[in-house]
């Protein structure tokens, strides 16, 4: 054992003192900050242009008034199309906005004519659109002699409030869901790629110690079993000393570079993102309330359980993909080319385990879920995610149970291949003959 931490220690410290460690661990953070404060800038930026807009109102519809809107103004002048056209010409308007006569009041399409040479932003067309569709409607309201009082009372708003039927079940409220989705993604998301960089990692330095011979060094001293064991622990403290310092750093410097340079989340910025998806706009006051209510659904989760059932998913599907990534760094030399037709197979359950999690955060009492959950080469993204939706105590004790025994079969496996690998030199070996190595006598 003490072999064995010796080798952690090595690693480890290896790895932390380089510069490129430190320089891509500071580094990072910054990035991330900077880049989420370039997005917030971009989704909120206006325009620096001041727009002034003529109406032609042919049939009245505004009765001569409407409100601008910031850095766009409107006015009604009494003049032709055709020399409203000339002053946008002469730059005396941006542009000319014709809204048509209506011919019935069971019009179902209204369509404007935008006269200019410079086109309209998609956001400001939509403000546009909103402003005229209101108008035309009180327009209709007042022609077809109707109480528009009574009529907005048609307007309502349904929201479904999950109640437990059981006594000392949890009462979710109705954003519950999107909170777990949102929780639950992002912990599935940090499993997937700390398994794929880390893991990659340990075989990288694999090979590394393979193509400079240290390895023959190492093996004099050291059994191969212990060496690959304390390569895989020591790869994996650095990771996680490096997500311990961004999961500091991050959300640090994140508030830091929004409070400096003025971004965030606003409801109007929120809405522009929203409405170029495709989704339905947000109000703000809604916006301000579900805020408060997600930091709620946050604080009552369980994450007295969430937390540590986390670790242990994120160690053992470390150590289940690291080993594998180790037994693979062990059969082949410096060609990367060898290195990436081998960790398809190992790749390949990692990947569909990822998208099999984003189906499973949107139907989490699915039979997939259920699979997922379970079954080892999945569930140590999937379940980190499932966690957040409250699932049975049996279901967590299996899933457990069944990826404990797993990795421990994987890293027994990979390190009767990593014995005999890590010596090995010359052609390629196919996966038949890595399979015979399992089988050798020591």
């Amino acid at each position: 054992m003490n072999k064995v931490w010796l080798i952690i220690r090595r690693e480890y410290l290896t790895r932390v003192k380089k510069r490129s460690f430190i320089i891509v661990t500071l580094i990072t953070p910054l990035a991330i900050a900077a880049f989420g404060v370039l997005v917030g800038f971009i989704m909120s930026y206006q325009g620096d242009e001041e727009r002034r807009i003529a109406i032609v109102d042919e049939g009245n519809l505004l009765n001569g008034a409407i409100k601008d809107e910031e850095k766009t103004f409107y006015s009604f002048p009494k003049a032709t199309l055709e020399t409203l056209k000339s002053d946008v010409s002469a730059n005396k308007y941006s542009g000319v906005l014709v809204i048509p006569r209506l011919v019935s009041t069971a019009e179902k399409t209204v369509t404007l004519k935008y006269y200019s040479d410079d086109q309209l932003g998609m956001n400001e067309r939509d403000k546009i659109a909103d402003r005229i569709e209101e108008a035309v409607r009180d327009y209709k309201i007042t022609n077809l002699q109707l109480d528009k009082t009574k009529l907005d009372a048609l307007d309502t708003d349904v929201d479904i409030d999950p109640e437990p039927i059981k006594e000392g079940s949890k009462n979710e409220s109705k954003i519950t869901a999107a909170v777990s989705m949102g929780i639950g993604s992002f912990l599935g998301i940090i499993m997937y790629m700390s398994v794929f960089i880390y893991g990659s990692m340990v075989m990288r330095s694999v090979m590394e110690e393979k193509t400079t011979r240290v390895v023959e060094v190492l093996a004099s001293s050291v059994k191969p079993y212990q060496l690959m064991l304390g390569k895989i622990i020591g790869v994996g403290a650095v990771g996680l000393t490096q997500l311990l310092i961004w999961g500091i750093l991050i959300p640090t410097l994140s508030i830091i570079f929004q409070l400096v340079f003025g971004i965030n989340g606003s409801p109007d910025t929120v809405a522009q993102m929203q409405g170029m998806q495709g989704m339905q706009q947000v109000n703000p006051d809604d916006w301000k309330m579900s805020a408060s209510q997600v930091f709620t659904e946050i604080g009552n989760m369980r994450w007295w359980l969430i937390i540590p059932l986390s670790a242990i998913y994120f160690v053992c599907g470390y150590f289940l993909y690291a080993s594998l990534f180790a037994a693979v760094g062990s059969a082949i030399n410096e060609d990367l080319g060898e290195a990436q037709q081998l960790t398809l197979p190992i790749s390949m359950p990692a990947i569909l385990g990822f998208y099999v999690m984003f189906t499973v955060v949107r139907a989490p009492e699915s039979g997939l879920a259920m699979f997922g959950s379970i079954f080892p080469l999945f569930s140590p993204i999937v379940m980190p995610a499932l966690l957040t939706f409250n699932p049975p105590w049996w279901q967590i004790l299996i899933s457990v149970t069944v990826l404990l025994a797993t990795t421990a079969f994987f890293v027994w496996l990979s390190a009767r291949i990593y014995r005999v690998g890590i010596l090995m030199y010359g052609k390629k070996p196919s996966f038949k003959e890595m399979a015979k190595w399992v089988f050798f006598k020591d």
